[in-house]
């Protein structure tokens, strides 16, 4: 039975503890968050699955309003940074996650906590798991805050892994352009591993392949070595909290859109998640477009971000459910597979849906997302998280 919604809009607030300020609007003494309750109307619930993006809202997915008709109360939460990543911290989202879940159970009574991890959501959710159970972070890797020692996370009761991926630094690393020689001319490449140049062409040698991936990974180390070196000045200075703004130049050069042979799934060769790669490659936006120091080594640092979900799944205790979609155009199987294989705790669920894209929208989409929510319909009730 598919039950009638309905959308209920909250916002709330927080005292500000880190001082500077880096999200739009509002007030720097209070963070302000929104969020978007969805519920069915003739159906009450002591559960609450909470879905946060670190950037998106993600409140009219397909999947939320189809799991709400299904009977599920959902809180879709915004973090501060909606729409605008620039000046991201991981653990700033991460006690904005904490709050959101504060608030659902204080304010709106839920007593059971499900994190909904879709997509960036995933990792987000797992990382925020660990912090939950055992807080150990006292600042973001620039050291300006927040010490989610003190942040009093409330845990989760399960988590739900739905077309996530395993790190934002880890796509985005998978996703650079390894020609780019010289970060302010992206023009200076190696032809050699310029994928959209004409010396290579798909199906992709493993030795060329090999080569590619250390570079797309020299070139983070790259980018964070000057990241380290301009922040130390800046706090060297008389100017301590000065930030510096830059531009990524090249961020969806991953071989995978090009050649299906990698990492196969259902996906369309030459289509990437924001449209076609090359012209993604250096379009006005994209993974890290436009980023600052701080944020780079929060959320893009291959080795210096802790938003990782393969490693803070490590961690997990708790029931968790994993979903991999078969023809998702960024969430390929290696993501799903080593989500699920990451995750310590002993309860734990693996599926994938053949012919799912990343957001289950588009012609054919009606099927799999029918399937996803049977699927997560089933494991929340045998988990004791369906209502009343």
């Amino acid at each position: 039975m598919a039950h009638t919604i309905e959308r209920i809009p909250y916002g709330f607030r927080f005292k500000n503890e880190t001082g500077t300020r880096d999200a739009y609007g509002g007030t720097t003494d209070y963070v302000v968050l929104e969020a978007q309750l969805v519920r069915p109307v003739d159906h009450e619930s002591d559960t609450l699955i909470v879905f946060m993006h670190p950037v998106l809202t993600g409140a009219y997915l397909p999947i939320i309003g189809a799991l709400a008709k299904a009977g599920h109360h959902i809180l879709v939460a915004s973090s501060r940074y909606r729409g605008n990543d620039a000046a991201l911290l991981m653990e700033k989202v991460v006690q904005d996650l904490g709050e959101s879940i504060k608030f659902a159970k204080k304010r709106l009574g839920y007593s059971k906590i499900v994190l909904g991890g879709w997509s960036g959501g995933g990792s987000l959710s797992a990382f925020y798991q660990q912090q939950a159970t055992n807080p150990t972070l006292t600042s973001s890797p620039s050291g300006d805050g927040p010490d989610l020692t003190k942040a009093e996370l409330p845990p989760a009761d399960a988590i739900m892994l739905v077309a996530a991926h395993g790190s934002r630094h880890g796509t985005l690393t998978q996703c650079l352009d390894a020609s780019i020689l010289d970060e302010s001319d992206p023009t200076v490449r190696d032809a050699s591993l310029d994928i959209y140049g004409t010396e290579v062409s798909p199906p992709y040698s493993q030795e060329f392949l090999e080569r590619y991936f250390a570079a797309q990974i020299a070139r983070n180390r790259k980018i964070t070595a000057w990241v380290k070196e301009k922040l130390a000045a800046i706090k060297a200075s008389d100017r301590p909290q000065d930030e510096h703004c830059f531009v990524v130049h090249g961020t969806m050069g991953d071989p995978r859109w090009l050649d299906p042979t990698i990492d196969p799934n259902g996906r369309e060769p030459g289509v990437s998640y924001l449209g076609p790669p090359q012209e993604v490659n250096e379009g006005p936006f994209g993974l890290a477009r436009f980023t600052s120091l701080r944020s780079w080594l929060s959320q893009w640092s291959y080795d210096d971000a802790r938003g990782d979900g393969i490693a803070c799944s490590r961690d997990l205790t708790v029931p968790a459910l994993v979903v991999g979609n078969l023809n998702d155009e960024i969430c390929t199987p290696a993501h799903t597979h080593g989500l699920y294989e990451a995750v310590g705790s002993a309860d734990k669920e693996l599926y994938e849906i053949p012919d799912a894209n990343h957001y289950y929208l588009g012609e054919g989409q009606d099927v799999p997302l029918a399937k996803a929510v049977e699927i997560t319909d089933d494991w929340l009730k045998r988990h004791g998280f369906a209502g009343a």
